[in-house]
C-alpha cells in the first residue's frame, strides 16, 4: 500500500495521453487567434465606429448603395460640377413658375415629375430620380432648394430685366442631364424700382416645339376665404365622383401655401390675392384641403 505523503508519479501512459490532449486544442486555439485578428483588422479598415463602404441596407441594391446611376459625364454644367446623364425615359423633368408676391418678391414653384427632393440624404450616393435644385439668376448661384416652393426677396433681384433659372442635382451634387444637357427651367424676371410691381414672363416653348395643351374647364368650382384666422363658408365636405376636375378658388388674408392631402398638390397664397388651384379626382376617398401656416382645414374632398 502506497504511503499517502509520497508524491504520487504519472505513468508513461498517461504521459502520452496528456500530450495527445495537448495537440488537440492548439488548432482550436489557432483558429480562434485568427478570427480575432480578422475582426480587429476590419474594424480598423472601417474606422471607429464605421461601417463598410461595401455594405449597404437589405433590400437597396448596390447601384444604390454606391450612386452608379447613369453616365457621370466630363462635361459640366454653368457652375463647374458634372453633369450625371440618364436615358430620356423616366428622367428627372422640372417646370418653373414665378408668381409676383404681394408683399416682397416672388413666390417660385418647381413642378417636378420623375423627382424627389432629399434633403436628409444631401452629400451622399446618386440615387435615381433623387436629390436637391440650384436656383440661379442670370448665372449666378443664389440658393439651394430642398422642396418644390421657394420666395424670392425683391431685394436679391437688381433693377431690370433678368434670366432665373432652376437646375436638377443628385445628392451628390452632380447634375442630371439628358442628351449632355442639363435638367433645368428658366423664367425671365423683371424688377422695377424699390416699391414699384416686379414682373414674371415664362421662357418661350422651344422652337418647333407644340404649345402645351390648355387645361380643360373644371367640373366644380369651390370659392373659399380665410379672414383673421376664420374660414368662409364654414369647413364643410365637397362631394365629387372620381374623375371630376375641381377647381380650388381661395382668397388669405395673410401669404400662406394651400395644400392637398393625398395628392400632394400645394399653391401658394399671396395675401390678399385670389388664386387657384384644379386638380383630377383621380382618387376615392377622403382628402382634407388646408392652409400651411395657419393650420386651418378648409374643405374636405369626399371622392366616390
Amino acid at each position: 500500500m502506497n504511503d499517502p505523503a509520497e508524491p504520487r508519479v504519472p505513468c508513461d501512459v498517461c504521459r502520452a495521453a496528456g500530450r495527445r490532449a495537448r495537440q488537440r486544442r492548439r488548432p482550436a486555439r489557432t483558429a480562434a487567434l485568427a478570427a480575432l485578428l480578422l475582426l480587429l483588422v476590419g474594424g480598423a479598415a472601417t474606422g471607429c465606429g464605421g461601417r463598410a463602404t461595401t455594405h449597404h441596407k437589405p433590400g437597396t441594391t448596390h447601384e444604390q448603395a454606391s450612386g452608379d446611376v447613369g453616365t457621370l459625364l466630363d462635361a459640366q454644367d454653368g457652375s463647374g460640377r458634372r453633369l450625371r446623364e440618364v436615358p430620356a425615359r423616366g428622367a428627372p423633368d422640372v417646370r418653373l413658375t414665378a408668381r409676383p408676391d404681394s408683399e416682397d418678391g416672388w413666390n417660385l414653384q418647381l413642378a417636378v415629375t420623375a423627382f424627389r427632393f432629399t434633403p436628409d440624404s444631401t452629400g451622399g450616393a446618386a440615387l435615381p430620380g433623387a436629390g436637391h435644385a440650384h436656383l440661379e439668376l442670370d448665372g449666378h448661384t443664389l440658393a439651394r432648394v430642398y422642396g418644390p416652393w421657394f420666395h424670392l426677396p425683391a431685394a436679391q433681384v437688381p433693377q431690370g430685366p433678368h434670366t432665373l433659372t432652376v437646375r436638377l442635382y443628385a445628392d451628390d451634387h452632380t447634375a442630371w442631364a439628358v442628351a449632355g444637357k442639363p435638367v433645368e427651367a428658366t423664367v425671365r424676371l423683371t424688377a422695377g424700382p424699390p416699391g414699384q410691381d416686379a414682373h414674371s414672363h415664362p421662357s418661350p416653348a422651344p422652337t418647333g416645339s407644340p404649345a402645351p395643351p390648355q387645361a380643360p374647364e373644371a367640373d366644380r368650382t369651390v370659392t373659399l376665404t380665410v379672414r383673421d384666422g376664420k374660414v368662409s363658408p364654414p369647413t364643410g365636405r365637397t362631394e365629387l365622383r372620381r374623375g371630376e376636375r375641381i377647381a380650388l378658388r381661395v382668397t388669405s388674408d395673410r401669404a400662406d401655401t394651400l395644400h392637398v392631402h393625398g395628392y400632394d398638390k400645394e399653391l401658394a397664397l399671396p395675401a390678399g390675392q385670389e388664386a387657384t388651384l384644379v386638380l383630377s379626382a383621380d382618387r376615392t376617398g377622403l382628402f382634407e384641403v388646408e392652409t400651411h401656416e395657419s393650420r386651418l382645414v378648409l374643405t374636405q374632398l369626399l371622392v366616390r
